[in-house]
């Protein structure tokens, strides 16, 4: 993108057709002044080839005083950038490794299967969040720290197992280990999304305490009770029989879970299925908006000598033309 800072003294352009009309009329065919005593020396004179210079010099000229007042206009160049601002979120995915996760409610897959399913297309799906994941089942650990890359989070998730923890459902010490990655953080939001199908359990932290504690740091809980309504198969693995299904009821404290999201002014949702639990984790994604703001600018940087360096050269030419090869007889 070319621009003049100057543009006001482009309109000297307006004297050229003036200057080309006057050299055309007066100055191309104006006659010498001297005297001969005999003409036979003027008559071998190449006079086309007198017109021809006169016209190229002037030519010369004419170039060079556009390029000049070009210059002197200030041309300049600029590409434009944008600068991206955003501020973004920091999230923890809490997710229940308990066994009964073994549950296959969520057909054809089981609850942990449809939860690593659903909670890859929401990693996926954000950008210039910070994202770590926490597992638990009698007890918790961090899976995967807040990071930015979400290829090693995918990693992680994809490890993710029943039985990796000794079994129960500590929902408590789940809470006290996100707090623990998200109380130091200085994004705009901080949330948890934490998903279990049981009954806290196990662990020296109660929910609630966990959840308070929560709240002081301005953590905001999303709680996920994952399994149908009223009874689910389970697989158990029989040494003598192999594989076969028991019948077993879905327990899951939706009091509790609801009194951890409102704690934290979070929200509690119920997922009976692998449809519903997308949408929940669609919703979410709704709620929590990372701020983007794009900031354009143009960067300009000057082009005068592009044009004033041509048009010292022209003149310098027309000198030296001038005064060699097309001189004049005075």
């Amino acid at each position: 993108m070319l621009k003049f800072q100057d543009p006001y003294f482009l309109i000297f352009l307006v004297i050229l057709p003036f200057l080309i009309y006057w050299f055309f009329r007066r100055g191309y065919s104006r006659g010498g002044s001297i005297k001969f005593p005999n003409l036979d020396v003027v008559k071998r004179v190449n006079t086309k080839r007198a017109k021809r210079a006169k016209v190229f010099l002037f030519i010369i000229r004419v170039i060079a005083i556009i390029l000049v007042i070009l210059a002197i206009a200030r041309p300049q160049s600029g590409s434009q950038e944008e600068e991206v601002i955003t501020e973004g979120i920091d999230i923890i995915l809490a997710m229940d490794v308990s066994t009964s996760m073994r549950a296959e409610d969520f057909k054809p897959k089981n609850r942990l299967q449809a939860a690593k399913v659903v909670a890859e297309d929401f990693i996926k799906g954000r950008t210039n969040d910070r994202i770590g994941m926490v597992v638990f089942a009698g007890n918790s650990f961090t899976q995967c720290p807040l990071t930015l890359d979400y290829s090693i989070v995918l990693k992680f998730l994809s490890e993710i197992e029943t039985g990796m923890i000794e079994d129960g459902t500590a929902i408590g010490m789940a809470i006290g280990n996100c707090v623990n990655r998200l109380k130091d953080s200085k994004a705009k939001s901080k949330v948890v999304i934490l998903l279990t199908d049981g009954r806290n359990n196990r662990g020296e932290l109660d929910p609630v305490t966990a959840s308070h504690i929560a709240e002081t740091f301005d953590i905001k809980i999303y709680t996920i009770g994952a399994g149908k309504i009223g009874e689910a198969l389970y697989p158990i693995d029989d040494p003598i029989f192999g594989k076969r299904y028991v019948r077993m009821p879905v327990e899951i404290d939706e009091d509790l879970l609801k009194k951890i999201a409102g704690i934290t002014k979070g929200k509690f949702f119920r997922a009976t299925d692998e449809e519903k639990l997308e949408q929940i984790y669609k919703e979410i994604s709704d709620m929590e908006k990372t701020e983007i703001k794009v900031k354009q600018y143009t960067k300009y940087s000057e082009k005068f000598a592009y044009f004033l360096n041509p048009a010292v050269l022209l003149i310098l030419l027309e000198m030296f033309l001038a005064n060699t090869v097309f001189r004049k007889v005075p």
